[in-house]
């Protein structure tokens, strides 16, 4: 049977990866299966099943805080890749400061990176959003930074992607992130990106406004 539609196509690929995964012996939690497939859906890698660390109970508590709640990322391309039609019927905004001119002129000034002025400037207006951090570990490890001096976040997502301080930014999220009991998704390793933490977001969203059956999003 040809598929044709959006929908049709992601309904055989979760088909799939759900074939995949028990031929792999992978069987997921129930409370967090949707936001994996929902990873490696976007992505095409099965090492998501076994990189993404999730804290007990995240994926309920960051659904309850997206219900008017506030998305902060760490970069556009995140921030696009999120589900308007998800936002909207949740009352959810999302934000990114990263093109701000303040933004820059502030990094320039105190000689920091943009992500760490963002990341600032997001804990100060929203202490208790979720965070989507797929681009920048300087963005990540400022939140670490922050949730040590009492910033409580709703959800940290740390999933960037690359080779300097990316490894090390997210095994520190994760310990301080248990450490005060802030939600956390974490892919540990070198693997993420913006799409990854994009997907994450909307994997929430979708749960969490009941838009989890792909043709119930169907021309959105």
């Amino acid at each position: 049977m040809e598929l044709i539609t959006p929908a049709q196509i992601e309904r055989e690929s979760m088909t799939i990866i759900e074939r995949e995964l028990r031929a792999r012996g992978v069987a997921l939690p129930e409370e967090n299966a949707a936001l994996i497939r929902r990873v490696i859906h976007t992505t095409a890698d099965f090492d998501y099943a076994a990189n993404l660390r999730i804290t007990a109970g995240a994926v309920l508590s960051a659904q309850a805080a997206l219900r008017g709640g506030v998305i902060v990322t760490d970069s556009n391309m995140a921030l696009a890749g999120i589900s308007k039609p998800a936002l909207q019927k949740l009352g959810c905004a999302a934000r990114c400061f990263m093109a701000e001119p303040f933004v820059a002129e502030a990094a320039r000034a105190r000689g920091v990176t943009r992500a760490v002025v963002s990341m600032d400037h997001a804990a100060a207006l929203y202490p208790g959003a979720v965070y989507a951090v797929g681009n920048a570990p300087t963005a990540l490890l400022r939140l670490s930074e922050h949730i040590e001096k009492g910033l409580r976040p709703a959800l940290v997502i740390g999933v960037p992607v690359g080779f300097v301080n990316v490894v090390e930014s997210k095994e520190r999220a994760l310990a301080v992130c248990k450490a005060y009991g802030v939600p956390a998704v974490i892919a540990l390793g070198r693997k993420g990106g913006s799409t990854v933490a994009a997907a994450i977001c909307n994997a929430l969203l979708y749960q969490a406004a009941a838009l989890t059956d792909p043709e119930t999003r169907s021309g959105n």
